[in-house]
């Protein structure tokens, strides 16, 4: 799995709208009307059938939930060990649920295993007023953050997707968005994801009881490379499932939507992730390697040092040779101060068969200030006290 890392909003809408071109005899048998493919790393899409078509997501809108969740985290507004408390409206909850009593409190950790293994309804609602005072200000939270992603098929009405309101939507597209930021930027969830069987503990005044979370995601015992994500199923929505899986360095994403039964979503799902593993490669240049300094001219220091602002991470589904990749620095010798750090001082061009197929800026490591009279006198004092 990657590390965190950052995925710019503008950057995430625009890429998504990159669809790749399959070839004539592409072995992909899909039955629901609604399905994407992409690729993590790089957020490509591999495969798509009506992606923007708005529909219910049910239980799948509890991957906003659990993003908004781990995000609060990172923020430092909770921690994994704050003590939640299951308040009468979250105890109410029909649907899918792990039995909270009014009044039960249990960590935001349990809360996270409830929500991400056995799609508890009440846990999601008791996570949402813990972190925003109230469920309707958690929906808030959750529209303006879709909003930042480039979501455009989206709006929430609840956290954890009971809702047949017609207002309650999203698109497998918008689906593949929110799954990729929560688990390219916060990887941490798989830990819950691929959870199969739990014990929980309830304590209420009713006494004490074990409550076995049992995941709802078939997909982790029926494909040997599944990670996650989450399942989802309503009258209205029918079933709809964000499928994550990992092989070989390769992470992808499967969004099903309005399957017409829960075989067909996960059947679907494995036949999209299958097809990918099969016709996608990845090229990766973690770009550790050091690069020469860079001479300056006029400068308090004579040369500055360089760095690449990330790796690079190339998805290949023509049937590539890989290996045979160039990287090629663009680099100009020398640079007038004043020089900041992060600004760009050039790029790291990657070549396949003679054409681009990327790019990495190189930043300035560190700032170099102008040189004055006075900088120069200690140079050349210097020189001569050598």
């Amino acid at each position: 799995m990657f590390g965190k890392k950052s995925i710019p909003a503008l950057f995430l809408a625009v890429v998504l709208w990159v669809v790749a071109v399959l070839p004539a005899d592409a072995n992909v048998t899909i039955s629901s009307p609604s399905v994407i493919l992409i690729e993590s790393s790089t957020g490509q899409v591999i495969y798509e059938v009506n992606s923007t078509q708005r529909r219910s997501p049910a239980s799948i809108t509890k991957i906003m939930t659990l993003l908004l969740t781990f995000e609060a985290i990172e923020q430092g507004k909770v921690s994994l060990t704050d003590q939640v408390l299951t308040s009468e409206h979250a105890s109410s909850m029909g649907g899918s649920q792990v039995f909270l009593a009014q009044g039960e409190i249990q960590t935001l950790d349990t809360m996270i295993k409830c929500i991400a293994v056995a799609s508890g309804n009440d846990a999601s609602v008791a996570v949402a007023e813990h972190i925003a005072g109230s469920e309707a200000a958690f929906v808030e939270m959750m529209n303006q953050k879709a909003q930042e992603l480039g979501m455009e098929d989206t709006h929430f009405e609840d956290c954890c997707g009971l809702s047949d309101s017609d207002n309650h939507y999203s698109s497998a597209r918008d689906v593949a968005i929110m799954s990729r930021e929560l688990t390219v930027k916060y990887p941490e969830v798989f830990d819950y994801t691929t959870i199969w069987m739990e014990d929980i503990t309830h304590e209420t005044k009713q006494g004490t009881t074990n409550f076995t979370l049992s995941s709802t995601n078939k997909l982790l015992k029926q494909y040997q490379w599944a990670t996650g994500l989450k399942t989802g199923s309503t009258s209205k929505a029918k079933y709809c499932l964000a499928a994550t899986a990992s092989k070989d360095g390769l992470d992808l994403i499967a969004v099903v939507m309005g399957a017409p039964d829960y075989k067909v979503r996960f059947q679907d799902a494995q036949a999209l992730l299958t097809y990918g593993f099969g016709a996608c490669k990845v090229y990766t240049d973690a770009n550790e390697d050091p690069l020469d300094p860079m001479a300056v001219k006029g400068g308090v220091a004579e040369e500055v040092a360089l760095t690449y602002q990330e790796p690079f991470r190339y998805l290949d589904m023509a049937g590539n040779d890989l290996s045979t990749v160039e990287k090629v620095l663009d680099l100009p010798q020398c640079v007038e101060a004043p020089v900041a750090a992060g600004e760009k001082a050039g790029m790291a061009k990657y070549l396949l068969n003679g054409m681009e197929i990327g790019n990495v800026p190189i930043l300035y490591a560190s700032d170099v200030e102008r040189a004055g009279y006075v900088d120069y006198l200690k140079r050349v004092f210097g020189f001569f006290l050598l």
